[in-house]
């Protein structure tokens, strides 16, 4: 999933691509590398970000989707937690929701993934951007958030979303520590009972930076460090800003033998 962040203030990538004519551009180029799904967001998430109006969302994305869904041949998902923008989007030709809230910040999301037969992608968050990282306390991370997908997959089976429409997301950066994201991926393989594909955005987050000791340290190789970890641990799809860079590596790891433990 190539990351496309139409925001004036996204945390790794903000304003590079505020501009549609070269958002447009970015998201042929990620799926000419590798890019199985381009991920559409108008607000930023990271910790403390500003609240963005639904105009002010819609005036970001929506040009951008008119121009790209003819000449793109993967999926589009948008990011928002907004019914009205998600259901705008989807006119413009997005199929999937991934939502930050899990389906929780809005409470017409859920019925409009329903109506209109989108996939959806369901991520835990504890708290809001605003507040999520104030003081982010676990007894045990992993099981925490294991129980939580479990709740919001069969919320959506109750909707009558079928489990074939429906991604999990743990929600690396997301009300956690960096030690809360290490475990996270660490023992991500976990989740895969749960019986749905498994998201993962880690790219470039603050938990790299943590680990590398510099905050300021450029994080694609490192990230790729991380995305060879979870793809070895089954995550489904990979959430990354660097998808040339990414699909190559897994390329390889695969063809040298790197996930040979998963066909066993």
């Amino acid at each position: 999933m190539g990351i496309l962040n139409v925001t004036p203030d996204s945390f790794s990538d903000g304003g590079k691509h505020f501009d549609p004519q070269t958002a447009v551009e970015a998201a042929l180029r990620m799926e000419a590398d590798g890019a199985d799904i381009i991920d559409v967001g108008g607000e930023s998430t990271r910790p403390y970000s500003r609240v963005v109006s639904i105009d002010e969302e819609l005036h970001r994305v929506i040009p951008v989707l008119e121009q790209l869904r003819p000449h793109l041949s993967v999926p589009i998902s948008i990011d928002t937690s907004k019914a009205d923008v998600a259901a705008a989007a989807i006119d413009a030709g997005a199929e999937i929701i991934n939502d930050v809230t899990g389906l929780e910040g809005d409470p017409d999301m859920a019925d409009l993934a329903v109506e209109r037969g989108v996939g959806v992608c369901v991520m835990h968050m504890r708290g809001t951007p605003q507040t999520m990282q104030d003081d982010p306390r676990y007894e045990d991370v992993v099981e925490e958030i294991h129980r939580y997908l479990v709740a919001r997959l069969q919320f959506c089976l109750d909707l009558q979303i079928p489990q074939q429409r429906v991604c999990l997301d743990p929600g690396i950066g997301f009300g956690k520590t960096h030690e809360h994201n290490l475990t996270l991926v660490r023992e991500v393989h976990r989740f895969l009972d749960i019986g749905c594909p498994l998201l993962v955005g880690h790219s470039r987050k603050g938990f790299i930076g943590h680990l590398l000791g510099d905050k300021q340290a450029d994080r694609m190789a490192a990230t790729l460090g991380v995305s060879m970890a979870l793809a070895a641990s089954g995550v489904d799809v990979l959430r990354v800003h660097d998808v040339r860079e990414t699909f190559q590596a897994v390329k390889l790891f695969k063809a040298c033998g790197g996930l040979e433990q998963l066909h066993d």
